[in-house]
């Protein structure tokens, strides 16, 4: 995975989903979960430093990344929560820990509350998980997603790059955006950025708000202090929903905390999963 490449594959209810592991197959299961609209790939670092203690799954959501993307697909919040629990079947992981980043926290906290999986402890990293979320831009291209979609190849690309870009405070390495842009590219990339955007709604996080008292496990909230996606008062809330969880706040970073403050985040994480 010297490139990051994703070498494995599993046909879920949702389509192709391209995975691997870093580690020892031996040593105790973390999961990391991607955000939207990104991958596998801003894990990188941090998997690579997990993999030093644990045995580390990633895998890009279906219409994500390098997994399958195709017309009709349902990549929705309810359909990501299914296929994950789908993903924790075929894996044979029973009770693994779990680390999910945005609109994975909202795809994690369904499959744990709705669908029945275990986790041994979860880590939220800028979550998608408390209403309303949504910015302006992601609610105006969600109403007129097959408007957006007509757009120019050049006019597309550029939007892609200026949203993806606005995740990260000090702002991103060009080689980095390249990488996180160019999954949407292209056909039937960018038909796959808006359709996600479209088919974001807001009732599956509705749908488990109310039982986040319900979560029994160790977990912890990371939050990077300057969010302008998600800002940090939501970490604080989300917190005092979910007895005993515990808020790490990352100075200096934006919404895309893996990419901001990586060290900081990874030793957050290693504190908490040890």
């Amino acid at each position: 995975m010297s490139d990051w490449t994703l070498t494995r594959t599993f046909r879920s209810s949702s389509g192709e989903v391209r995975w691997d592991s870093l580690g020892d197959p031996g040593r105790d299961p973390v999961v990391l979960l991607h955000g939207t609209p990104f991958s596998s790939y801003v894990w990188r670092a941090v998997a690579r430093a997990l993999a030093r203690r644990h045995h580390v799954f990633v895998w890009d959501m279906p219409g994500y990344g390098a997994s399958e993307m195709f017309t009709g697909q349902d990549v929705c919040l309810a359909a990501q929560g299914r296929v994950f629990t789908e993903l924790l079947a075929h894996w044979e992981l029973a009770e693994p820990r779990v680390v999910a980043h945005d609109f994975g926290g909202a795809v994690s906290l369904r499959a744990h509350l709705l669908h029945g999986a275990r986790y041994r402890s979860l880590a939220l990293v800028d979550p998608v998980a408390l209403a309303p979320w949504g910015s302006p831009f992601f609610k105006l291209v969600g109403k007129h997603s097959d408007v957006f979609d007509q757009l120019p190849p050049a006019l597309h690309r550029a939007l892609v790059r200026e949203y993806v870009g606005s995740a990260s405070s000090p702002g991103l390495h060009p080689a980095v955006l390249d990488r996180l842009a160019v999954p949407w590219l292209g056909d039937p990339g960018q038909a796959a950025f808006y359709r996600q955007i479209a088919q974001a709604d807001q009732r599956h996080s509705d749908e488990v708000q109310g039982r986040y008292g319900d979560i029994a496990i160790p977990t912890l909230v990371c939050w990077g202090q300057d969010d302008t996606w998600i800002p940090v008062d939501k970490g604080h809330e989300l917190v005092a929903r979910i007895p005993g969880a515990h808020l790490e706040t990352v100075p200096g970073a934006g919404h895309l905390v893996q990419e901001d403050a990586p060290a900081h985040l990874t030793a957050a994480l290693l504190d908490f999963l040890a």
